[in-house]
């Protein structure tokens, strides 16, 4: 049965795709048949297609399909009222079967998630409710920033109840005072707030997919591993 993986970010642009092509390209290096898939993505523009989020994840694999998200909406605003503004009907359901019958064989499916983890996928589902229909767990990704202390604990106390992997931080395009720290205060003020952190993953500033791959390596071997936390 394959294993699949849920990559939710704390925002938007924090590094999930980055975080899930990675691994997808390292776990597909492994020797393992990989489907990497985003369901739906919006701020999407015919003269960037090689660029969006679904593309870049369907080539750190190689697979044949899908290619590039299920569903392309254009407004750059989050799926739900993009699709609202385009007169798509989003029906999460069928998305997620579709999903499934793309990746059936596959060793890992790496489905990743819109905008921040509660951002709506439709006005009924968030990132959240992918794991929940996939059984999966969840790598939560977020920016090694300032900031990065509050959205990290935020989206992990709304995660309570869900299996979280790990928390991947990512190196900014630009470090500002607390990149390099927030790891240690985020594990730190945790305890006081009451709230479980899993395994913290830094993922430095790399220039392409298979960078990424090489720094998070290890981390997809201990995914595929069994080993949950």
């Amino acid at each position: 049965m394959s294993k699949t993986f849920v990559i939710a970010g704390t925002d938007t642009g924090v590094g999930k795709t980055l975080v899930g092509a990675g691994l997808a390209r390292a776990l597909s290096l492994s020797g393992r048949y990989v489907v990497a898939i985003k369901l739906v993505e919006s701020g999407c523009d015919d003269s960037r297609r090689g660029s969006e989020d679904g593309h870049v994840l369907a080539l750190a694999t190689g697979q044949s399909e899908p290619i590039e998200a299920i569903v392309r909406l254009a407004a750059p605003v989050t799926p739900a009222l993009a699709a609202d503004l385009e007169g798509v009907e989003l029906d999460f359901e069928a998305l997620v079967e579709e999903a499934r019958e793309m990746s059936a064989g596959a060793d890992v499916t790496i489905v990743e998630g819109a905008g921040g983890l509660l951002a709506p996928l439709t006005w009924r589902h968030n990132t959240r409710d992918l794991a929940r229909e996939f059984g999966a767990p969840i790598v939560l990704v977020s920016s090694d920033r300032l900031g990065a202390i509050n959205h990290s604990l935020l989206a992990l106390a709304a995660l309570d109840g869900f299996r979280v992997s790990a928390l991947v931080l990512s190196a900014p395009d630009v470090p500002d005072a607390s990149t390099g720290t927030n790891a240690e205060a985020i594990r730190l003020h945790a305890v006081a707030a009451g709230i479980a952190v899993p395994p913290i993953v830094m993922l430095g500033r790399v220039a392409s997919v298979d960078d990424a791959a090489a720094e998070l390596g290890d981390f997809a071997a201990t995914l595929v591993g069994g080993v949950w936390v």
